[in-house]
């Protein structure tokens, strides 16, 4: 039996890949692992139902004969875990990979998300210019970091892996801020990233929700 997975029926993304269950199908494209999706209404992720498996009400989940999870990442680490591919056999590379899963989601996706909030719901209040480049410098600061570690090298830790699958994921929500033109190598990092026919498929298959949706 395949896993199934909640996605939005209506993504707010509006077809750019950045929904929270793009990682997961992702994931499971790049280990070869067959999957269903279900799709839910705003309404209908707020319901009892759903909430069972998603306390707070959102998505993506994942269920599995008697296994439900929630979470993304924890998702994704599952399904590392249970099929080869996205991790390596190497213990310390191993460890090393699970670390940077760890360090996308908390250390480098905070910032980015708080700043693209910041833009959306404060904008029109009377702290907003004064609090922007605070944002923008501790983004900036993550990314500088992560470019000098990353440097000429195609993946953080030699092959592909899940920390990679993460970090790229992340990195894609600074497309079109102009940010990330900024470090060169960060962009050519997510470039490979999306360029892997895994992506490829994952990002088609969203899409086609969206279209579907809208009409399209």
């Amino acid at each position: 039996m395949n896993p199934t997975i909640t996605a939005f029926k209506n993504s707010p993304d509006r077809g750019k890949g950045l929904a929270r269950d793009m990682p997961v199908r992702w994931a499971l494209e790049e280990v070869g692992q067959p999957y269903d999706v279900r799709l839910l209404s705003f309404d209908e992720m707020k319901e009892a139902a759903h909430r069972a498996l998603q306390p707070f009400g959102q998505i993506p989940t994942y269920e599995e004969g008697d296994l439900a999870l929630f979470e993304s990442g924890a998702i994704v680490f599952h399904i590392a875990e249970r099929h080869a591919g996205l991790l390596p056999d190497d213990a310390n590379a191993r460890a090393r990979a699970i670390t940077w899963m760890f360090a996308a989601l908390g250390t480098v996706e905070p910032p980015i998300v708080e700043r693209s909030m910041a833009a959306l719901l404060e904008r029109e209040k009377s702290w907003y210019e004064e609090r922007q480049p605070i944002l923008e410098d501790r983004l900036r600061d993550r990314l500088s970091d992560l470019s000098r570690r990353l440097g000429d090298v195609r993946w953080l830790e030699g092959e592909f892996s899940a920390g990679d699958l993460l970090m790229v994921a992340v990195l894609r929500r600074l497309k079109g801020s102009g940010v990330l033109e900024d470090y060169p190598n960060l962009s050519a990092y997510v470039a490979r990233g999306e360029a892997r026919p895994a992506f490829k498929r994952a990002f088609d298959d969203q899409l086609a929700v969206f279209i579907a949706s809208s009409g399209g």
